[in-house]
């Protein structure tokens, strides 16, 4: 009877036991345990670092609390019914199903061991770390006015896309069987608070749907009549663009209909409308575009923070003091060279995980890098159909050109060929017929549930998610 060993974890035990020469001195040693790195968020930081370490001798934990990873800057075309939610969203699982160093699991982590080197997820599980990245992203500012948000809600996620659109087309159903003038006028009203690159694309495509799409649908109202208005503090939409750009923008969101309001913020927000200094006007559809704020997970740290509750870094991404803690994405607060911070943008963020990933790489070799630098490849917004702004360095563009240039981009950075094909598609149909492909209203409305005293509520109980 002979038997080949090829390693203690491969001789079964049988053999073992049919071998009284059988010694552990003849066994190689066992390989040391690969490096563990958990990953918190799906986004583009968390899912750009693990897919830069492929093949790296390393075993990756990658926790999130929704199963797929979002192209965030397409949501709003979600939220406006020309896209539907698959086509900018893809199940983590199988875009690393290929990457055999890499674990997905589903969950939710509330709290951060880091003296213990854990995570501690919503259910009490812990999971162990050698090196931990927290890439949770942002969710939404409303200043100190946290009462706002059921009344004017962002757009950060699916759930916040689809139930924007359930309230965007049922304002202009119960603006079809309403009969009094002034409450018709506040269902036809949306007031977006916002002007950056989200209020703007929502604005322009919101104004696109009331003058085109919609047209020739009711009978008892006109949806071009619709009145769409952009509510920025500031003195002009799209700060971060160069002025003249920012012109332009403002004047073809004029030009299809939208109200640009600049100057004045918004001083209060309810179910019956909004106020812009001490003037009041009734609305039921606002949208809260104006400001975020990073996720509450990064106090859990202990280390300083910036005003919108970001890392302050390290040059490298490492939490000051925790050398095996990094932080990215929109979580991360780091100034570049010329004293601007990274911007909060998808780029960024990519740029930010593959670096994360060269650092790891360089550790586990005993090599040093060279400190995180940005690279800016510009900025584009989309207005509506066929207009658009785009700032590439010293290349200013607006209008259709800049438009087919944020398109091609766009569908470019879209993960997966189904994604590009079914968005390429969806997109040419929009463009020569107006139509948007998902106009459909998921979800029963909440019912008014009259009690004994007599006064209507609304009954929350009944109501049902959209899906």
């Amino acid at each position: 009877m002979t038997a080949t060993l090829t390693g203690a974890w491969e001789t079964p035990a049988i053999a073992r036991a049919a071998l009284p020469w059988f010694s552990t001195a003849l066994l190689p040693p066992m390989p040391p345990a690969k490096h563990h790195l958990v990953i918190v968020g799906g986004g583009f930081a968390g899912l750009w670092a693990a897919r830069a370490l492929d093949g790296a001798p390393v075993r990756i934990t990658l926790i999130d609390r929704q199963n797929h990873h979002l192209f965030q800057p397409l949501l709003y075309q979600v939220a406006t019914a020309g896209l539907s939610a698959p086509d900018i969203a893809a199940p983590l699982r199988h875009i690393l199903r290929d990457q055999r160093n890499v674990e997905v699991q589903l969950g939710e982590v509330t709290r951060l061991l880091p003296e213990a080197r854990q995570v501690e997820l919503a259910d009490g599980t812990r999971v162990s770390y050698d090196t931990l990245l927290l890439a949770t992203g942002a969710g939404h500012a409303y200043f100190g006015n946290d009462q706002w948000a059921q009344h004017a809600p962002g757009l950060k996620t699916l759930d916040d896309a689809l139930r924007l659109r359930r309230e965007m087309l049922m304002a202009f159903e119960r603006a079809e069987a309403e009969t009094d003038p002034a409450k018709r006028a506040a269902w036809l009203h949306f007031a977006i608070v916002g002007g950056g690159p989200t209020g703007v694309e929502l604005a322009g495509t919101l104004a696109e749907i009331a003058r085109h799409t919609l047209k020739n649908e009711f009978r008892h109202i006109d949806p071009r009549g619709a009145r769409v208005r952009l509510i920025e503090a500031g003195p002009r939409v799209l700060p971060s663009f160069p002025e003249d750009l920012t012109d332009k923008a403002r004047a073809q969101l004029e030009k299809l209909g939208v109200e640009v309001s600049t100057g004045k913020p918004v001083t209060h927000i309810d179910e019956h409308g909004y106020r812009l200094g001490d003037e009041a006007f009734a609305a039921r559809t606002m949208v809260w575009a104006a400001g975020v704020a990073a996720s509450p997970l990064a106090r859990g740290l202990g280390v300083p923070l910036d005003r919108a509750g970001r890392v302050l870094v390290e040059p490298d991404l490492s939490v000051p003091g925790h050398p095996d803690i990094f932080v990215g994405g929109d979580l991360a607060s780091l100034q570049q060279a010329n004293g601007k911070p990274v911007p909060g943008v998808a780029p960024a963020a990519k740029q930010m995980g593959k670096y994360i990933a060269k650092v790891l790489r360089a550790r586990l070799a005993g090599k040093a890098v060279t400190p995180f630098k940005y690279s800016d490849f510009g900025n584009l917004a989309t207005i509506g159909r066929m207009a658009a702004i785009v700032h590439l360095g010293r290349l200013k563009l607006s209008g259709l050109l800049a438009w087919w240039f944020w398109l091609a981009a766009h569908v470019f950075f879209l993960i997966g060929f189904r994604n590009r094909f079914v968005v390429l598609v969806n997109w040419a149909m929009a463009y020569w017929s107006y139509q948007r492909a998902a106009r459909i209203i998921f979800g029963e409305a909440p019912r008014e549930v009259v009690p004994d005293d007599g006064v209507p509520q609304t009954g929350a109980d009944t109501q049902r998610p959209d899906s």
